[in-house]
């Protein structure tokens, strides 16, 4: 499955978490719907946070997996997240896959 490659700026994008290669990023006072920012192996992936929706880009099939998971996992930090960068405040860190 080819996808769009990354073109985030690491500076201005916040890094909440990072697990088997796969790093989770959201931008400060971002559009809506809440969402987060997925990068792996050069690919990126919106995911809306509420579905797991892809709104735009892709993953690998592997990586969309373990992204998923972690957000079933993850989904009530996640929003809080969201809304911290709404103020805009930093967001916290959220743990990695085991």
């Amino acid at each position: 499955m080819s996808g769009v490659r990354c073109k985030l700026d690491p500076v201005d994008v916040p890094t909440i978490s990072r697990f088997y290669g796969i790093v989770i990023r959201m931008y400060f006072l971002d559009h809506r719907p809440p969402h987060f920012h997925a990068i792996y192996a050069g690919y990126e992936a919106v995911i809306e946070i509420e579905t797991d929706e892809i709104l735009r880009g892709a993953l690998p099939e592997r990586a969309l997996r373990l992204l998923r998971e972690w957000t079933s996992i993850h989904r009530d930090e996640l929003a809080a997240n969201w809304e911290r960068l709404q103020v805009p405040e930093q967001p916290a860190p959220i743990a990695p896959l085991p």
